[in-house]
C-alpha cells in the first residue's frame, strides 16, 4: 500500500470510529440477545418470503414539477419533484413508513442540454444527497459536456428527510423491514425517473452511484430493463457483510449465524440475489483499493455477480486519491458501452 493509500485507509477508519462514538444509543435490535435477534430476523425473512418475484412494483408515468435553478455555459440546471405514490409491501409497516411526509415527494436535480441527449442518473451515498455536496462529489461539468444528468435523492435523505431529525435516516437502518421498504421505494422512484428521461427524449439512460448509491445502482440493474449501462462506484454489496465488518453481529459462531440470518432477511433487496438485466459488458464496477468503509471485497462480489470488468483507484472511501483517472477510465468505457443510437 502506498503512503496515500495508507492515509486514505486511516481516514476511513477514523470516520467510522467517529460515527460510532456519535451514535452511542443502541437500537432495539442491538438490545436483543442472540436468540432474540435470530427470532426477529426469521420473522422478517418469513414476512417477505412469498413476495420475491413481485416485490418491485413498476411506477406509473410521472409529470414532475420543474423549477429552474440556474444556467451554465452548456446546460441548464432544473429541480424536479413529483409525488412518490409508494405503498409499503408490509401492511403493518404502512402507517409508520408513510408518516414521513417529506419522503413522499421524489426529487432529482437535472443538468440538461438544449436538446435531449443520452442521460445518466447519479445516485449519492449514505447520509448525503445535498445538492451543494453532490455537485462537488461528482464531475458534473465534465459529464454534462456529453450527457444529460439527473442527480436523484434516495428515500429519507437530504431534502426528503425531516428538517428536525437528528442522527442518521431510518433507511437503511437497524430495522431490516425499513431497509427493505426503503430500497423498494428507491427502485420505484428511480424507475419513474428513467421513464421520465426516456419520455422527454433521452435515447438511452444509464446509472452510476457511489457507496450506498453503488448498491442502489446494482439493484436497479437487476430490476429495470430500460437501463443502457450501470456503474457502481465504491459500492456496498451486502448489508450483512457491512454489519459484520463493523462488529455489529457479535463474535464467533453467533456472528456467523446472525450474518446468515440478516442476509436472508434482506435477500429480497439484494442485487446478489437477482440476475442482472444489463449485459455484463455494459456494467463497470469501480473500487477504491484502500477503502475501509466498503472494502474492495464488496466491489469484487458485485463484479463477479455481474461478470463485469472492475476498475481500481488508489484512494479510500472518503479521500478518493486517484479518482480523476478512474473517471477518465469510466469516460472511455462509456464511449464503448453506450448502445448504438
Amino acid at each position: 500500500m502506498t503512503v496515500l493509500g495508507a492515509a486514505a485507509a486511516a481516514f476511513d477508519k477514523a470516520m467510522l470510529a467517529a460515527a460510532r462514538a456519535g451514535n452511542r444509543s443502541k437500537s432495539r435490535a442491538e438490545k436483543l440477545d442472540h436468540d432474540g435477534r435470530m427470532k426477529a430476523l426469521e420473522t422478517i425473512r418469513a414476512s417477505y418470503a412469498d413476495g420475491f418475484d413481485d416485490f418491485f412494483v413498476a411506477p406509473k408515468p410521472v409529470d414532475p414539477a420543474l423549477e429552474h435553478v440556474r444556467d451554465e455555459r452548456r446546460f441548464e440546471v432544473i429541480d424536479a419533484s413529483w409525488p412518490s405514490d409508494f405503498e409499503p409491501h408490509l401492511p403493518d409497516l404502512r402507517e409508520k413508513y408513510l408518516a414521513h411526509t417529506a419522503n413522499r415527494t421524489a426529487r432529482a436535480r437535472l443538468y440538461v442540454g438544449r436538446t435531449p441527449r443520452p442521460a445518466i442518473i447519479l445516485i449519492h451515498g449514505y447520509m448525503a444527497g445535498q445538492w451543494a455536496i453532490e455537485e462537488r462529489a461528482w464531475p458534473i461539468a465534465w459529464l454534462a459536456e456529453r450527457y444529460d444528468l439527473a442527480l436523484a435523492v434516495l428515500p429519507f435523505h437530504a431534502v426528503r428527510g425531516a428538517k428536525d431529525r437528528r442522527g442518521p435516516p431510518p433507511f437503511p437502518g437497524a430495522d431490516p423491514r425499513m431497509t427493505n421498504e426503503g430500497f423498494r421505494q428507491a427502485m420505484f422512484d428511480l424507475r419513474a425517473l428513467v421513464a421520465f428521461l426516456k419520455a422527454r427524449g433521452a435515447p438511452s439512460v444509464g446509472v452510476m452511484g457511489m457507496s450506498l448509491g453503488g448498491y442502489s445502482t446494482s439493484l436497479l440493474a437487476t430490476v429495470e430493463r430500460e437501463l443502457s449501462f450501470a456503474v457502481p462506484i465504491i459500492p456496498l454489496a451486502s448489508l450483512a457483510d457491512f454489519a459484520q465488518e463493523q462488529g455489529r453481529l457479535g463474535s464467533g459462531e453467533e456472528a456467523r449465524l446472525q450474518h446468515a440470518a440478516l442476509e436472508e432477511a434482506n435477500r429480497i433487496v439484494s442485487p446478489l440475489a437477482r440476475p442482472s438485466l444489463v449485459p455484463s459488458e455494459r456494467v463497470l464496477v469501480v473500487a477504491a483499493a484502500s477503502d475501509r468503509i466498503t472494502p474492495i471485497s464488496h466491489a469484487q462480489r458485485l463484479a463477479k455477480h455481474f461478470g463485469s470488468e472492475i476498475v481500481r483507484f488508489e484512494g479510500g472511501h472518503i479521500l478518493q486519491f486517484g479518482r480523476g483517472e478512474a473517471f477518465r477510465q469510466i469516460g472511455r468505457w462509456l464511449q464503448k458501452a453506450q448502445p448504438p443510437q
